[in-house]
């Protein structure tokens, strides 16, 4: 094979977004809306879905409806990989990965695969040699390598526990106030745009890949068909146009109404990407030096700016000072 380069295009950036949340917070309903705004009413748009049926539950809800492909019997990462390159096969426009935690905790997933290799005999580092190799192989590289224009990764999510220390400076196990996906630790690390969905079906994004998605997919709102629409606008290269605030289609049973965008506050709305991100930058370093020097930064943040910046303080900068605080033996 012959390489070769050519001028680098935003519109080969093909997104792949990660969404997590605890059981009945609005995964599934809200990749559904961000894949419809994004491929159009009359996109394809496919579910590789692990979840016993509860995927296709909105198949009567979403304008146009998506396709199915069910897995049951075993989660390895190889029956991942057929789902793929079924996906590919069929010239979706969008596809939905629902969920991929089972590829990691399922039966015949990695953990599965790594306790059968230990059952086996196999002893240390070689316990997860295959396992990780296959995750790596069949899923990984396919996600990141597929074709699909879109591919939004949904995953359940846990408040782990973690060590710490309490006042007397004694170790304990507590619960985290950090939610974290059910899927390898650096999966994460992969996509374009990820976060987690709250009991109110508003998205906390925990990354951008680039400042401008802030203004694409919103912090703190619930995801919407324009959240698609927008998306779909920057990676065709463009500037995404203002969102409205309401959905146009019923949002899932049971959920919350919207609500009011905080970016309604104080002119938040005029905050530019660049200004977002050199302020969370700026709240990041201060959580290195502990509760004290993130409350500092905290004041010294503009009214419009506090709005758009809530809730990645109190999912990330807070939870990351009290650890500096919990090594240091200092009370949060």
């Amino acid at each position: 094979m012959t390489y070769q380069f050519r001028p680098a295009k935003r519109s080969e950036a093909k997104p792949l977004i990660g969404l997590y949340s605890e059981s009945g917070c609005g995964k599934t309903w809200s990749s559904l809306m961000l894949a419809r705004g994004f491929v159009g009413e009359k996109g394809r748009i496919g579910m590789i879905e692990t979840e016993s049926g509860r995927g296709e539950a909105y198949a009567d809800l979403l304008p146009g409806g998506y396709a199915v492909l069910p897995i049951r019997e075993s989660f390895a990462p190889s029956e991942y990989g057929k789902a793929l390159t079924a996906a590919e096969d069929a010239k979706l426009d969008a596809l939905i990965i629902d969920s991929a935690s089972h590829e990691w905790e399922g039966a015949g997933g990695v953990l599965a695969m790594a306790a059968a290799a230990q059952a086996a005999g196999t002893k240390g580092v070689l316990t997860w040699q295959k396992p990780k190799m296959e995750h790596q192989r069949h899923f990984m590289l396919r996600l990141m390598q597929t074709p699909i224009p879109l591919v939004i990764v949904c995953m359940r999510a846990k408040y782990p526990m973690i060590e710490t220390r309490n006042k007397k400076g004694e170790k304990e196990w507590v619960r985290s106030e950090v939610l974290e996906p059910k899927q390898s630790d650096d999966i994460l690390f992969e996509m374009f745009v990820h976060g987690w969905i709250d009991r109110e079906h508003r998205l906390h994004v925990t990354k951008y890949t680039r400042p401008d998605l802030a203004q694409v997919i919103r912090d703190n709102e619930p995801i919407t068909i324009e959240t698609g629409r927008a998306l779909a606008q920057w990676a065709a290269g463009g500037q995404p146009s203002p969102q409205p605030n309401d959905s146009p289609i019923p949002v899932a049973a049971g959920a919350a109404a919207p609500p009011e965008s905080p970016q309604d506050d104080g002119g938040a709305a005029d905050v530019s990407s660049d200004e977002i991100a050199k302020y969370d930058s700026e709240l990041s370093k201060a959580a290195e030096l502990g509760t004290k020097g993130l409350e500092a930064a905290y004041k010294a943040l503009p009214a419009n700016v506090e709005p758009i910046l809530r809730s990645a303080i109190n999912r990330r900068h807070k939870p990351r000072a009290q650890e500096v605080d919990a090594k240091a033996g200092a009370p949060a």
